[in-house]
């Protein structure tokens, strides 16, 4: 399953407030390409049979199925890229192991 930092945690509780939300459902997704890239998306969406779900700090992550695998070992993370400029980061896990 993929993992998420704490500021990538409070960003997203931080829209989903915004957005009016009273519950930060995010639905992470990732497809490979066919050149073996793989393309990551996310978005505040519902929960659906089959998904799997879980919580990190008042965060509900929900992941079809079809991208579990591919976000296997991947951090999502908000990072800032260059001064002022705040950005949603998927990477690979240092090590294989969790933060």
């Amino acid at each position: 399953m993929i993992t998420v930092t704490a500021a990538a945690v409070a960003r997203i509780r931080d829209s989903a407030r915004e957005s009016g939300l009273e519950t930060a459902v995010l639905r992470v997704a990732a497809r490979e390409g066919g050149d073996g890239t793989v393309e990551f998306g996310m978005g505040f969406d519902q929960s659906r049979p089959g998904d799997q779900v879980t919580e990190v700090d008042g965060v509900y992550l929900v992941v079809a199925p079809a991208s579990a695998d591919l976000l296997e070992g991947v951090r999502l993370d908000f990072v800032e890229i260059e001064p002022g400029d705040f950005r949603f980061v998927f990477a690979p896990v240092e090590g294989g192991e969790p933060a």
